[in-house]
């Protein structure tokens, strides 16, 4: 493994910090910020997702919430987050209490978030109501994560 630098170094280097969104399932709420603060800061940040216990697809509704506001997850998959283990990542942020609990440490890594949101996958009843659920989470992910965007780009125009 090669030595860890600080963000600012990396950077100025051309090597984007990673910042990895962890969820349980790694089927909503985790690519829905994946997505996101890519569209929001992807030039400035490598951004991955995965979950801990991961479901092995990208919830339909998902998909479909993401693309009401013009970002395409369609091609995203549920990756568990043994992947990342040997990977440097700057920042991890949690998006549900088990998968904050179940955080390993990885190499590299100098911050750690938790902002845990609503599970939209557990939506109960119609089609119209469960899709509401889902903007209601989209909207507040997205809120959240475009302002952690605006923050890094502030800290690296400074």
């Amino acid at each position: 493994m090669k030595p860890i630098e600080s963000s600012d170094s990396r950077s100025n280097l051309g090597i984007k910090p990673a910042v990895l969104i962890l969820c349980t399932g790694n089927s909503c709420r985790s690519h829905m910020a994946e997505g996101i603060l890519r569209a929001a800061a992807g030039s400035l940040l490598d951004v991955q997702s995965a979950g801990s216990k991961p479901a092995g697809f990208v919830h339909p509704l998902a998909i479909k919430v993401m693309a009401e506001i013009g970002i395409d997850i369609s091609q995203h998959r549920s990756k568990p987050l043994s992947e990342f283990l040997d990977r440097e990542v700057e920042t991890v942020i949690t998006v549900c209490g088990n998968a904050d609990s179940a955080c390993p440490l990885f190499p590299g890594q100098v911050n750690r978030h938790h902002w845990p949101f609503e599970d939209p996958a557990h939506a109960q009843g119609n089609d119209e109501d469960k899709l509401q659920v889902f903007r209601r989470v989209r909207d507040e992910i997205r809120r959240v994560f475009e302002a952690y965007a605006a923050g890094r780009m502030d800290r690296c125009a400074a």
